[in-house]
């Protein structure tokens, strides 16, 4: 258990009050958030630059009178400059409390969940849903909150997905392109390999493009040549809002209208005015936004290719982050140098990939303080490998 899980799990023993559903979840560990200043943040792929001035403009004049209204519960009009800038209906569009929340209604509304004692097997539905086992770890969350049987597949040695492994029998299928948290990205021709495959069987597939922006071209022009696939994106990563809470899902109206059955049976209200307004300034604002992306691109180049020269292992990465390892030192001890460096960095004590860390890329200056932390790190790997001091 790495310093953020223990800082989560502190809470003491589970409740006597908790149902057998609850009492069963492992939940998500979100990524350690600290005190302003303590440290050069780059463990939650937040964007390092500010959102688009006309959000700002747009969030302070929805921030009056109106307030004490509810929000429009359909979302219409960030739902409509949605379907504008990607060229699909407004019908076609839903919106949720950023695209963890998406995600969460769509595993309740199209995969099977276990059958109760005495309603015969899982085989009707198709099997489990499956995804990658190397994938964003709030999946078998979800699957669990719905009581959702799911099977993973194994990425390859250098975290590649293989499409073809998804072409079998299944309940569903998720994808998240790029993926995360090794950042590498599948061609759009075998994404819809996987949607066509899915399709006849009546299966839905989820693909999960939270870090498109950042190198995989979009699934979401597709949609109405295959009626199953559902993309979700967030604001949180291209657009610099991860404070305001913003996602959106585009697919088929039939599969639109089933997250709507899932919201309107939870809260109908996903929501609120100022995230409204800043959304939609956010998403029709994609010459601002544009750019930004271009810089991180470049950096997240020149970083890696510095890594490399400083004896990293660096995962070719299409997304906000780059996910690493040095071969002669473990991935919690790297992650402990440069914590105590004053640069945070994300560690997942986890099979497969204990070994590595994804780092977010920040500024030009914030990636440079990273690099010399991480050339530090490596000559105290060199000199444990060496025998020296250090070790």
């Amino acid at each position: 258990m790495n310093r953020e899980e223990e800082d989560v799990n502190s809470g003491g023993s589970m409740s006597r009050f908790l149902n057998r559903r609850v009492r069963g979840l492992e939940p998500y560990v979100p990524g350690e958030q600290p005190r302003e200043g303590t440290f050069i943040k780059l463990n939650t792929n937040e964007n390092p630059y500010p959102p688009s001035p006309r959000v700002i403009e747009a969030i302070r004049e929805a921030a009056g009178e109106g307030l004490r209204r509810y929000p429009d519960p359909e979302c219409r009009v960030l739902r409509e400059a949605v379907a504008g800038v990607y060229g699909v209906q407004p019908e076609q569009v839903f919106a949720g409390n950023g695209s963890d929340e998406v995600l969460a209604f769509a595993f309740g509304a199209f995969f099977p969940s276990a059958p109760a004692s005495g309603e015969g097997s899982l085989a009707g539905s198709g099997g489990p849903v499956i995804f990658p086992d190397v994938t964003y770890s709030f999946y078998p969350v979800y699957a669990g909150l719905w009581e959702i049987p799911y099977r993973t597949v194994p990425v390859g040695e250098d975290f590649s997905v293989n499409a073809e492994d998804y072409l079998v029998p299944a309940g569903g299928v998720v994808l998240a392109n790029p993926n995360a948290p090794t950042g590498r990205a599948l061609p759009l021709r075998e994404i819809l390999s996987v949607a066509g495959y899915q399709g006849k069987a009546g299966r839905v597939l989820i693909v999960d493009e939270a870090y498109g922006a950042f190198g995989a071209e979009t699934a979401a022009a597709h949609i109405g040549e295959y009626p199953n696939l559902l993309t979700v994106h967030t604001l949180s990563k291209a657009a610099s809002l991860a404070g305001l809470r913003v996602g959106f899902a585009i697919g088929s109206q039939e599969l639109i209208q089933g997250l709507c059955r899932i919201r309107d049976s939870f809260n109908s209200y996903t929501l609120d005015r100022l995230a409204l307004a800043g959304g939609t300034a956010a998403v029709l604002d994609t010459a601002y936004y544009a750019g930004i992306t271009a810089r991180i691109i470049a950096t997240r180049e020149r970083v890696s290719g510095r890594l490399g020269e400083l004896g990293f292992e660096v995962v070719p990465s299409s997304a906000n982050f780059i996910f690493i390892r040095h071969p002669a030192r473990s991935g919690a001890a790297i992650f402990a140098a440069l914590r105590e460096r004053g640069i945070l960095v994300r560690h997942f004590d986890k099979p497969r990939i204990r070994d590595h860390l994804r780092v977010s890329i920040g500024t030009d200056e914030e990636m440079d303080a990273f690099l010399q932390a991480a050339q530090e790190a490596a000559w105290e790997a060199v000199r444990e490998a060496a025998g020296g001091p250090g070790q």
